[in-house]
């Protein structure tokens, strides 16, 4: 095995360490309800859905890393630190996704975690350009695609952070809408 594929095999490996732990953390979060009837878990509501949302988040993150570092040689250093950049972002999502859930979809909470999406999605939009512009065989055409892709799905989580401050549940609405437009990485040409 050439050392340049075991240096990108072991900044992957690192990288899905780090989002096993933050799934990890979100989960020990989740706190069953003391009574033992269904009528429970109703309050509970804002909790699954906030941690739906993050897992499927989380999900996306993984898989679309994992499409990427299909096209990274030997890592530069640059693409390291924007990694690690990117995965530090993501460690906060325990923490805003229990905020939300706590306060029912308030208004201040939803915009930290539409923030915080602002925030990782600048941080995979770095990734993404660094990954793509070192790798050969990816067409020009579907870089463009690409670029446009996590450009309009930035927008998306800026508007849906404006939109917290006065609808909280629309801006929430507003990032699971754009999470829909990362579901599947391979954007073919």
């Amino acid at each position: 095995m050439s050392k340049k594929r075991v240096t990108a095999e072991r900044l992957a490996t690192f990288s899905d360490a780090v989002f096993a732990v933050i799934v990890t953390v979100m989960v020990l979060e989740l706190r069953a309800p003391d009574e033992a009837a269904l009528s429970a878990l109703w309050p509970l509501w804002p909790t699954a859905i906030s941690y739906a949302v993050s897992y499927l988040f989380i999900a996306i993150i993984w898989i679309n890393h994992h499409y990427l570092m299909q096209f990274v040689g030997a890592p530069t250093l640059r693409l390291i630190w924007i990694n690690f950049a990117h995965l530090f972002m993501v460690s906060f999502l325990p923490f805003a996704t229990a905020w939300i859930a706590r306060t029912t979809l308030a208004s201040s909470p939803v915009f930290v975690y539409a923030g915080l999406f602002v925030c990782v999605d600048i941080a995979y939009n770095f990734f993404e350009r660094d990954v793509l512009a070192h790798a050969a065989p990816v067409p020009e055409r579907t870089r463009r695609i690409a670029r446009r892709r996590s450009l309009i799905v930035l927008a998306i989580f800026v508007i849906a952070m404006l939109v917290a401050l006065v609808m909280p549940r629309v801006g929430f609405g507003l990032i699971c809408s754009a999470l829909i437009l990362h579901l599947k990485p391979d954007i073919r040409a």
